[in-house]
């Protein structure tokens, strides 16, 4: 990073260093490494944590480096453009929004508004707010480096960095790092480097986007126009490379409605085996099947039996029931005292708190199939997502995503028994590259994908087995009906 630094920075420049969030001090180290350090005219450190700033000052005491014991996040930052800096590198800390308390939130949007006109998204982790903070802090044409997580490149929250990026300062490069290079010890994320200059970028300002373990040596390297950026919704995929969906080509939600499995609040307490509901004396009228997780699933079809039961060897059930709990008391007291023996915990999460009862179930119908939710490469299929073909009535949690066939679809597999099959088959076999560029991904080989983003995967080659299908988007507005039940 500080040797990307040394040559966006001119020889003549001396440099005033800026090191939000310092640790023990290792961009500090690598500063003084790269740069001459007669050029090198400031160097200023915040360190929230004491011992870490205990530990650099015994490491750098005796070179010029002023270190703040603070949160930078509360610090001012210069009013005269020659007291700013004009290099700023930092690996902020990785504090997930959920871990930020309210007031902190409050005053961190807040500042972040006043200094950059950006209004935050409440879901932003501290990393987010560090960035954008550092706008008052850089000085003009000063350069920043920044190794953050790469997620905010695709998820909702990430907009108002994104549009920082594009119209507050000129961004330079993003290198996304491999899905195994790990580059934060504490976190499973994937991560990458954000490289800009605090200067309005111009129109038709290039950014590039590389790839690879490597900084110096990207595997890959992509250059996009800064008008077409602003039109990506993702941004981790500009740097894949296979085949792009064409404009109008069908996709997975032109055949199916897609949507995320059920999520129980704790399935433990209201996930069951059929041991579990015989020894507690449960009615099992209040239990519908529930698919286990799919490394439990040898097959990617599941068979059904005369009661609609999935036929495979881990058998679960899931718990479901609307009735109020005075009636339960009296008609079916061993259910009673099994929600009773849940009020102390499991009725108190987050899910619980907001149902009414608290042990009913939201509504996820089964579906004919399902794709797992996430998953790694380096699998025996050499695949992340996994396409299953469901003929029980088994629905499923929020570890699969449920495809259900719009109605040209399931009007079409009435009339064909064998199409389900021959469905499954081009699902399983879609292009990997177009499952992988409209998902996510996360350190050590994990992807993973939402509703909306496998509903844009391109499916063409599910056109020819569906009668009727018309493949221009203008002549399949019928095809948005709800799904049929």
């Amino acid at each position: 990073m500080l040797t990307c630094a040394s040559r966006l920075l001119a020889r003549s420049v001396d440099i005033r260093f800026l090191y939000p969030a310092l640790g023990s001090g290792t961009f500090y180290s690598a500063l003084i490494e790269t740069f001459d350090r007669r050029r090198i005219v400031k160097s200023v450190g915040y360190e929230i944590d004491s011992l870490y700033a205990t530990a650099a000052k015994g490491l750098w005491g005796a070179f010029p480096l002023e270190i703040h014991v603070e949160d930078f996040t509360e610090g001012q930052p210069p009013q005269s453009e020659d007291d700013r800096f004009n290099l700023i590198v930092c690996n902020p800390p990785y504090v997930r929004h959920h871990h930020l308390s309210t007031s902190t939130k409050d005053r961190l949007t807040e500042a972040v508004r006043i200094r950059s006109g950006i209004k935050t998204n409440g879901l932003s982790g501290l990393y987010c707010y560090f960035l954008l903070l550092c706008h008052g802090w850089l000085s003009k044409n000063g350069i920043g480096l920044w190794l953050i997580p790469s997620e905010f490149m695709d998820v909702n929250y990430g907009r108002a960095m994104k549009e920082y990026l594009l119209d507050s300062v000129t961004l330079l490069r993003i290198h996304r790092f491999g899905a195994r290079s790990v580059q934060f010890e504490d976190a499973l994320v994937s991560s990458a480097i954000v490289i800009l200059k605090k200067k309005k970028p111009t129109r038709n300002h290039v950014v590039r986007f590389t790839y690879g373990a490597s900084l110096l040596c990207p595997e890959r390297s992509v250059s996009v126009e800064r008008p077409l950026l602003a039109t990506k919704p993702k941004w981790t995929t500009l740097s894949l490379k296979g085949p792009r969906k064409a404009k109008n080509s069908p996709t997975i939600a032109d055949f199916f409605t897609v949507k995320r499995g059920l999520a129980t609040g704790a399935n433990s307490f209201f996930i069951l085996s059929e041991q579990e509901i015989q020894k507690r004396n449960l009615p099992r009228c209040f239990f519908r099947p529930i698919l286990p997780s799919p490394r439990f699933l040898e097959s990617d079809e599941l068979e059904a039996d005369a009661f609609g039961n999935p036929i495979i060897e881990k058998r679960l059930f899931l718990l479901d029931c609307g009735i109020p709990v005075a009636d339960l008391k009296v008609r079916y007291p061993s259910l009673y005292k099994y929600l009773e023996s849940g009020k102390p915990g499991v009725a108190k999460g987050y899910l619980c708190q907001r149902r009414k009862p608290w042990y009913a179930q939201e509504s996820r119908e089964p579906s004919p199939f399902l794709c797992t939710y996430m998953g790694r490469k380096d699998t025996k299929r050499g695949r992340p997502f996994r396409f299953i073909l469901n003929h029980s009535r088994a629905t499923a949690t929020n570890v699969y995503l449920l495809l259900y066939p719009r109605r040209i679809v399931s009007s079409a597999m009435a009339k064909d028994p064998d199409l389900a099959r021959k469905m499954l088959a081009v699902l399983n076999n879609l292009h990997l590259d177009d499952l992988l560029r409209e998902g996510r991904f996360y350190g050590g080989g994990l992807h993973k994908l939402e509703p909306r983003e496998l509903g844009r995967v391109p499916a063409l080659g599910l056109v020819p087995l569906v009668p009727g299908f018309r493949a221009t988007r203008a002549d399949q507005m019928e095809l948005f009906a709800a799904p049929a039940r």
